[in-house]
């Protein structure tokens, strides 16, 4: 985990970003290790920093993280980059896979069956985009810390 300096929207000037980042490259342990990766940032965050983290926060948190990386892993080859920092009150969690199309939220459609993923992720999200980079895309989402 590293913190920074860089202003952010919304963010108290005086108070730091903290982030971290790690390249998943492939493999059938790369959603556990991004899910054991968020639990751990949000644990270091509220012990090393004293920021209120409700258990509704991690939760939500994983599941974001499970539904990014395992849409990054199915549909764009290559690596997958998530980074986690916090803004305020809020956990960023961005994804950048190598797939340039941007995904699109299906109909709700209580009879189909799988395909829900970023439903469910915008559906929790206080904030949700995607973005195409100069190669391939990121996602983001934003969650609450505290519960809501």
């Amino acid at each position: 985990m590293e913190a920074g300096s860089t202003p952010e929207e919304g963010v108290a000037p005086d108070r730091p970003v903290i982030e971290t980042s790690v390249a998943l490259v492939g493999g059938g342990a790369d959603i556990a290790q991004a899910r054991d990766l968020a639990v751990a940032f949000l644990v270091r965050v509220q012990a090393d920093h004293g920021l209120d983290v409700s258990q509704g926060a991690v939760d939500l948190t994983q599941l974001v993280v499970s539904e990014l990386v395992t849409n990054a892993r199915k549909y764009a080859p290559g690596p997958v980059l998530l980074d986690l920092r916090i803004l305020g009150d809020a956990v960023e969690i961005a994804v950048w896979d190598s797939d340039p199309t941007l995904p699109t939220a299906r109909a709700a459609d209580a009879g189909r069956i799988g395909q829900h993923g970023l439903e469910i992720v915008m559906a929790v999200a206080q904030a949700f985009e995607a973005q195409r980079e100069p190669v391939g895309k990121r996602i983001i989402a934003r969650l609450a810390l505290a519960a809501p």
